[in-house]
């Protein structure tokens, strides 16, 4: 029997920078995917003004999630954060590192991404730096599913990990990891980094798209089977880009525009166990800060996708001030459940369970 977890509908008032507002009532979404929805923290118990950037992965049968906060994106107080599942219950948050460097130096940490590879530790891949065109990629590991981590180690020189979304790792091992650049310029750029020996070196391939033509970061890769995989990626253009590969991601074709709108906000995808695409998205074109709503696509064939599922819909289309739904990171179990997680209005995570069987 499946158990929708409500939420209280109520008005949330909070001040920030000496300023009120209101944010949207907390409501839950009914739909016969749905397995049961809730926050990984509740509002009244936030440890840090603002949250961003959540992902999630399943270690040994434990949940873990994992966000940046701090009082504001890109302040230097920022630090990556991680809750664990245990018994049906979210742990208190706790900050696992910050960016504080051996001189004292403090930068703000950004976009964690959680991976767990074949036969080795949890991983936490992470960003720190003033800004995303100056940050470097970091990871940590740990060996007791999230509970405790390593010390954090910089990745190789022109590495930056995965940028948004997690890697993926094929039949033979080798890992396959979707990350991007973004210059002072301005220049936006994907590239692919290719590990074959679990993560211990790791290679890159050039830009993936003509920044030209279309702005992109923060792609997801899909698998198809047989060598082919494709990348849909954020971009400034008011649509996601794409890019295919037929011979195992050794090479890409040019990116083109898909049918879906982006309002350069960024997306996430997993491909299930029978062969379909699921991508969570912000069906909207304009360029930053419409995110809202958040939904659910689904595709058989890479080429057409149809929207299944309003996550957090357009509730009120005459005042969205304050809402945010975006960011998503999606995954599924070995049993086929599907968890994911997503911002909520940058003041907590909320966490998503879904049977995809109900998603048509």
């Amino acid at each position: 029997m499946k158990i929708i977890l409500a939420f209280a509908a109520l008005t949330i008032t909070f001040s920030c920078l000496g300023q009120h507002k209101v944010l949207p009532k907390v409501q839950p979404v009914e739909h016969s995917a749905i397995i049961a929805q809730e926050f990984v923290y509740e509002l009244e118990d936030a440890l840090t003004p603002e949250c961003h950037a959540s992902t999630v992965e399943i270690s040994n049968g434990t949940v873990i999630a994992s966000w940046f906060g701090g009082t504001k994106e890109k302040n230097r107080d920022v630090g990556i954060w991680v809750s664990r599942k245990m018994e049906g219950t979210w742990s208190t948050p706790t900050e696992v590192v910050n960016g504080v460097q051996k001189d004292g130096t403090r930068y703000p940490c950004w976009n964690p991404v959680l991976f767990k590879p074949k036969n080795q530790p949890l991983h936490l891949f992470y960003k720190v730096g003033p800004s995303p065109q100056e940050w470097w990629g970091m990871v940590m590991t740990s060996d007791d599913e999230g509970k405790t981590w390593s010390e954090p180690a910089k990745l190789p020189e022109g590495i930056l990990g995965p940028i948004k979304n997690q890697p993926i790792q094929l039949e033979d091992d080798i890992i396959l990891s979707p990350s991007s650049s973004e210059t002072k310029k301005g220049i936006w750029t994907i590239h692919l980094e290719t590990s074959t020996d679990s993560g211990k070196s790791w290679t890159k391939t050039d830009p993936l798209n003509d920044p030209e033509e279309f702005g992109a970061i923060q792609p997801v890769i899909f698998d198809y089977g047989k060598g082919r995989f494709r990348l849909l990626s954020r971009t400034k253009n008011g649509v996601i880009g794409q890019n295919r590969s037929d011979d195992g991601g050794k090479t890409w074709s040019k990116m083109t525009a898909t049918s879906l709108p982006n309002p350069n906000s960024g997306i996430g995808g997993v491909t299930l166990k029978d062969g379909r695409q699921l991508l969570i998205y912000n069906p909207t074109e304009k360029d930053w800060g419409d995110r809202v709503p958040l939904s659910i696509a689904i595709s058989s064939d890479g080429k057409n996708w149809k929207r299944v599922l309003d996550l957090e819909p357009l509730r009120d289309t005459t005042d969205k001030e304050g809402e945010e739904y975006s960011y998503p990171t999606v995954i599924q179990a070995p049993d086929g459940i599907v968890h994911l997680v997503y911002t909520w209005n940058r003041k907590t995570v909320k966490y998503v369970t879904l049977d995809p069987e109900e998603l048509r």
